[in-house]
């Protein structure tokens, strides 16, 4: 047996280390490391509930609008409000863009680069994926960085700067938007869709959305299989088996995302069996911090009463995160549980077959892209400018509420308490939190620790590139991960 440790890892956001236990030339146990505290839950006690709104943003430079939706949502229920329809588009406007934003960096600044080491030189697919995803010469790498940054200025004009927006409250939006301004925006919407038309997919996004069977994906990919970069990863993770490489949990939550104004989600919330769509019920959900370099209170707590206290010389930890768990089970969460939970019938067809694996990962969230700016399309169309987008609110000295929120990677949520008009409490269980979660008190290792098992290393080889691609293709957020 031999122990490998990976890391710092590159290409992901925030600091991660994975351990790996290797014989026979595969991984036999896996060990992930969050080695970052920062302590927002510290921060946050005793300070004004709305100083939330200010802090949590802050959380993370690249999800920090999702991270202020879940936050206006617990201090709403704490308030007991609702937003006018105005300001629950322009929110879902805001969502739709981070969440594209993010979908496209990782596709082509975090995880396509990949393909383009020396190790697959030998490969038909290789000098094709040089061309287009080098980290400094890629040229389509390139046109999606100067696409994003134009599609951020949605953003920057609807929360007055990105990240750190801060126009999303509890009560709506503060920034509402003009005829004129809507015009605009949608030129940066038309933008986003161009590019992915005609390099992303080289199809119509309505085309890419209809691929709901694995006939229909298998015809769309043979028509021209190195045209459009999906096509081209297509052909690349049919090559190399990634259908075949870290396979994830047997269980996928997602809370719900876009809620819409009347009612309901435009992607429908869930836990996903394989069979059956369940509900999800938060009363379940509980962190157990036995192998974090936190106390733990001698059993997994629920997060509305969670600790967040460091304790470094703890025996057995190896990590700043927690491990949530659902009545006790590992779940996977991200665009393919979304996808799987809205009955996406491609990818429920994949997961039957293969459950999560690096394929599948990356094929929902390049699926899910083509979504997300459809839906910012009909957001757009469905603003009514000048009109209300935000009500008034009147905090509570003791509340106990929570709020929940679909960010590019999965579920979050935060789990406020208010105690004499001051945060007693503040939780957070991120998306990351999930994925790259360590054991619990049981052993039980967490989805990514278990997707490592059995990828392949060469002797010898100190970055073993399988573990690599399984790693990026739960696209990590570690800053969040440790709050």
């Amino acid at each position: 047996m031999t122990r490998l440790l990976v890391g710092p890892f590159n290409r992901v956001e925030g600091d991660l280390e994975v351990r790996l236990d290797v014989a026979d030339g595969q991984v036999r146990q896996a060990w992930v490391n969050a080695p970052m505290y920062r302590g927002f839950e510290q921060i946050l006690q005793g300070k004004h509930p709305l100083d939330a709104m200010v802090y949590v943003p802050r959380i993370c430079g690249i999800c920090s609008v999702t991270q202020s939706v879940a936050a206006a949502r617990a201090l709403a229920a704490a308030c007991g409000v609702v937003p006018p329809s105005n300001g629950v588009l322009l929110t879902n406007l805001m969502l739709a863009c981070e969440n594209a934003a993010d979908h496209l960096t990782h596709f082509y600044l975090f995880f396509l680069p990949d393909f383009t080491r020396e190790v697959y030189a030998g490969r038909p697919w290789h000098a094709q994926a040089q061309q287009r995803f080098s980290t400094v010469s890629g040229e389509h790498a390139r046109e999606a960085v100067a696409v994003r940054q134009r599609w951020l200025q949605i953003m920057g004009t609807l929360g007055g700067k990105w990240p750190h927006t801060q126009s999303i409250v509890p009560g709506g939006s503060t920034r509402g938007i003009s005829s004129s301004e809507r015009y605009r925006l949608g030129a940066r919407v038309a933008e986003m869709r161009s590019f992915l038309e005609r390099v992303l997919y080289c199809a119509p996004l309505e085309e890419v959305v209809a691929l709901r069977s694995v006939d229909a994906l298998t015809q769309w990919h043979a028509r021209d299989p190195l045209r459009g970069d999906l096509r081209l990863f297509l052909s690349i993770a049919q090559d190399l088996g990634l259908e075949d490489l870290g396979r994830g949990p047997d269980l996928t939550l997602s809370y719900g995302a876009f809620a819409e104004p009347a009612g309901g989600y435009a992607m429908a919330p869930g836990v996903w069996n394989g069979s059956t769509l369940q509900a999800v019920n938060i009363a379940q959900i509980a962190e157990d911090a036995r192998h974090a370099w936190l106390a733990d209170g001698g059993a997994a707590l629920p997060p509305a009463v969670g600790l967040t206290l460091p304790q470094i010389d703890k025996p057995e930890a190896y990590t700043w995160n927690k491990a949530p768990r659902l009545d006790g089970q590992v779940l996977e969460t991200g665009a393919l549980a979304r996808q799987l939970a809205d009955g996406q019938p491609l990818i429920r067809v994949l997961w039957q077959r293969s459950r999560g694996n690096v394929m599948t990962r990356v094929l929902a969230r390049s699926l899910e892209l083509a979504r997300l700016v459809i839906l910012a399309e009909q957001y757009l169309r469905t603003i009514v400018p000048e009109a209300e987008c935000c009500v008034a609110t009147q905090l509570p000295d003791h509340a106990d509420a929570y709020g929940l929120c679909e960010a590019a990677r999965g579920s979050l949520g935060h789990w406020l308490s208010i105690r004499e008009g001051r945060i007693a409490n503040y939780q957070i269980i991120a998306p990351t939190s999930w994925n790259f979660s360590p054991r619990d008190r049981q052993g039980t290792p967490g989805a990514l620790e278990a997707a490592l098992v059995g990828a392949p290393v060469a002797e010898g080889d100190r970055t073993p590139v399988a573990v690599q691609h399984i790693v990026r293709s739960f696209d990590p957020c570690m800053v969040c991960t440790v709050h």
